[in-house]
């Protein structure tokens, strides 16, 4: 594994007080040099990179990998700031291309952090502490919680219980733990009502706005390589890039008080987009009994709010109808998994004029083996108002040259596993009333869900549909003219069996008698009628044509 400084893999020894810490007199903690970024290596070794090191390492790495996709994001969006704060970035469309093609490194960033004032980057400095307003410490002791309050995932709603316990429990994050969390909570955190008083600092203190990519999907281009990730996302700014926002308390940087309302604020420019300080925050750092350094107490309260325009600052948003006519980002649905919308990002590098999808559109393909040479990796958080439910996400491959392939695929995939999901329900229907004819209008649903194999064929129809999606990149590589028509009937087949077996599976609940009989004969016979509607003509084996 490499020798950077900042990298390590494996069990090392407790460290002793480093040097810093010993001349400060307190706390003091720099991911500039710590290990704090959980990455693969192109071998498939696994480690903790310092930012230096992420850096200057990044094409010898495959991936970052953290404990969830939004961790991921927020580390990736974090990534990205610093290459713009640097100048780490292609100054038009043209140099982005360059930039991809002949792999530019991007040590300039890693340089551009080692040059930077040590004070800017310390976790637990007390007056500009790195990702946090310093304002909020003086309510730490007397207000903060345990460190669930940080973690979304852990957090709930911010009063998930009634008595706060589980934010109370005294539950330790390492540092490098807790500044993942806290970057993930600039771009993700739910709205609500903090915990907090706003008599010292201004009642909107406790006014707490979604996350700039809560509601949305993200869509972050993969490459084969870390560093060919972040060059895939980078764009050209529309200027000279200023200050990254490194702690809310820096000098020469306005930031809105707590008096009143916060009026949205556009950014400034691309580093201060993608370090925005979505949440006040403040950590309280401690020396763990084994001699690592942890936070033990979290305050959170408002943050900044973004006015942003979706040309400028959405450039990897895909734009839907809502059901009542308005246009916004793809967003994240709890009846309808990321993958069914899978032709929309397609449709979007055919389409787009600018942004992401075009950039990806206008890159050459060179064949590098088997498989996409790029993915598009879309990430959502699912939550119930404000509470957080749980991450979706999904990866759809993209080869330069095969848009128009892959969104047919996509999209006629898409319509075939809704045409038989919708079959099973009306399968489930028809037994149902035949087992229940008298059932009570308010009992329908009830009686129709014990033979409704939908909620079983879902899952089972996702891993088909990336191998279709695969299989039509390995054929394009080839077949120019047709590559989707074959893998798309073998595609319908696989999940027509697939559906016939869950449809069985439900209705192996049946009464042994004629009751019974009658009904899983007669829903089969729905269900293979549906089957056979000129609106899919994949599952008859045919090619369609639209």
């Amino acid at each position: 594994m490499s020798c950077w400084p900042g990298s390590e893999s494996g069990s090392q020894a407790l460290p002793e007080v480093p040097t810093r810490e010993r001349v400060l007199g307190r706390p003091s903690w720099d991911p500039r040099s710590q290990p704090c970024i959980p990455t693969v290596a192109l071998d498939g070794a696994t480690a903790h990179h310092s930012l230096r090191a992420v850096f200057a390492e990044a094409d010898r790495l495959s991936a970052i990998s953290c404990a969830t996709p939004g961790e991921t994001v927020a580390v990736i969006e974090f990534l990205l700031a610093i290459c713009f704060a640097s100048g780490t970035c292609p100054a038009d469309a043209d140099e982005w291309r360059t930039w991809i093609t002949e792999a530019r490194a991007l040590d300039s960033a890693a340089e551009w952090l080692a040059a930077q004032p040590a004070d800017a980057w310390d976790l637990f400095h007390p007056e500009f502490p790195l990702g946090q307003n310093a304002l909020l410490r003086q309510d730490l002791d007397a207000h903060g919680t345990g460190t669930a309050q940080l973690v979304i995932e852990h957090t709930g709603d911010y009063s998930q219980l009634f008595d706060h316990h589980h934010l109370e429990r005294d539950d330790p994050l390492p540092a490098a733990d807790a500044f993942r969390a806290m970057l993930t909570q600039h771009v993700y955190a739910p709205s609500g009502r903090a915990r907090m008083s706003g008599e010292r600092l201004g009642a909107s203190v406790t006014n707490l706005s979604a996350g700039r990519l809560l509601g949305r999907v993200r869509v972050v281009a993969l490459g084969r390589t870390l560093g060919e990730t972040l060059r895939l996302n980078l764009y050209p700014p529309e200027g000279p890039s200023g200050p990254l926002n490194t702690s809310w308390t820096t000098a020469g940087i306005e930031r809105r008080t707590f008096e009143a309302k916060a009026k949205p604020r556009a950014p400034r420019d691309a580093a201060d987009l993608h370090s925005a300080l979505g949440r006040s925050i403040a950590l309280r750092p401690k020396r763990a009994p084994g001699g690592q350094l942890v936070v033990d107490r979290v305050l959170i309260g408002a943050g900044e709010v973004l006015a942003l325009d979706p040309e400028r600052h959405l450039q990897d948003a895909v734009f839907r109808q809502t059901t009542n006519g308005l246009s916004k980002p793809l967003w994240p649905s709890h009846t309808r998994a990321l993958w069914q919308d899978a032709h929309a990002l397609y449709g979007a590098v055919r389409e787009a004029g600018s942004g992401l999808y075009a950039r990806l559109r206008s890159l050459p393909y060179t064949r590098r083996g088997p498989g996409a040479p790029y993915q598009m990796w879309a990430v959502g958080l699912l939550a119930n108002k404000s509470l957080p439910v749980a991450w979706t996400q999904g990866t759809y491959p993209y080869a330069p040259g095969l848009a128009r392939h892959l969104h047919h695929a996509s999209y006629r995939g898409s319509v075939v596993a809704e045409h038989v999901a919708d079959s099973l329900k009306r399968a489930a229907i028809v037994a149902a009333e035949i087992v229940y004819p008298a059932a009570h209008a308010t009992d329908e649903g009830g009686k129709v869900a014990r033979f409704d194999a939908r909620w079983t064929f879902w899952p089972a129809a996702a891993q088909p549909f990336y191998e279709l999606l695969d299989e039509v990149v390995e054929r394009g590589a080839f077949d120019d003219d047709d590559p989707v028509s074959e893998p798309l009937i073998e595609y319908a087949r696989t999940l027509l069996a697939s559906a016939r077996t869950h449809l069985g599976n439900c209705l192996d609940s049946l009464p042994p008698n004629d009751r019974g009989h009658r009904a899983r004969a007669r829903a089969e016979q729905r269900f293979e009628k549906d089957m056979n509607h000129q609106k899919v003509p994949e599952l008859r084996g045919e090619i369609a044509h639209d």
